[in-house]
């Protein structure tokens, strides 16, 4: 089978960013940009106690894998899934990773958690804007067309008249009307 007679074998809406490949659903893609972004998050942790690099390139890895492998038809998920994989991920970091000091106040462990989600935000930005980037790309060059085929109504089936007699009886009342 060549390459082309593969690529004719999925409809549009099924294939990833390369025609011949069959996409990803939208929720097996979010779940492969959220794996890979909670084992870099898991080496890190381990490795410096901190988001470091191998969490910056797992992440950005995880979106990007997730917006090529997914349907066309699943686009959004992966589109929307980079601010909300860090808004997640970063947190998670600093609970996970920070000890809470005694006497620590709310509003202290609130800056906690949003200093890191602030020095984060160039790369949630960058990744987010690429993502969408693609998306769009994608969006445009992979249209869904609409065939004639999916226009037309399923013809009914024309009704038989012992079928219509039968139900003009089941709708008349069994008892006699009053006069």
């Amino acid at each position: 089978m060549s390459p082309s007679d593969s690529a004719d074998a999925w409809t549009t809406a099924e294939r990833s960013i390369v025609p011949s490949v069959l996409g990803l659903s939208s929720l097996i893609a979010v779940g492969i940009a959220a794996g890979l972004t909670a084992l870099g998050v898991l080496v890190d942790l381990v490795r410096q106690g901190t988001l470091g690099f191998v969490f910056t390139v797992l992440y950005i890895a995880g979106c990007v894998l997730a917006i090529a492998w997914v349907r066309r038809d699943g686009l959004f998920g992966p589109m929307v899934a980079p601010p909300l994989l860090l808004a997640v991920a970063v947190p998670a970091v600093v609970l996970l990773a920070g000890d809470p000091k005694p006497g620590t106040g709310m509003a202290e462990r609130l800056l906690q958690i949003g200093a890191p989600l602030v020095n984060a935000f160039p790369t949630m930005a960058g990744t987010t804007a690429f993502v969408l980037a693609v998306g769009l790309f994608r969006m445009a060059t992979q249209k869904i067309r609409r065939t004639p085929s999916m226009d037309k109504k399923p013809a009914r089936e024309p009704i038989r008249p012992e079928r219509a007699a039968a139900r003009a009886a089941a709708r008349r009342p069994a008892s006699p009307r009053r006069s």
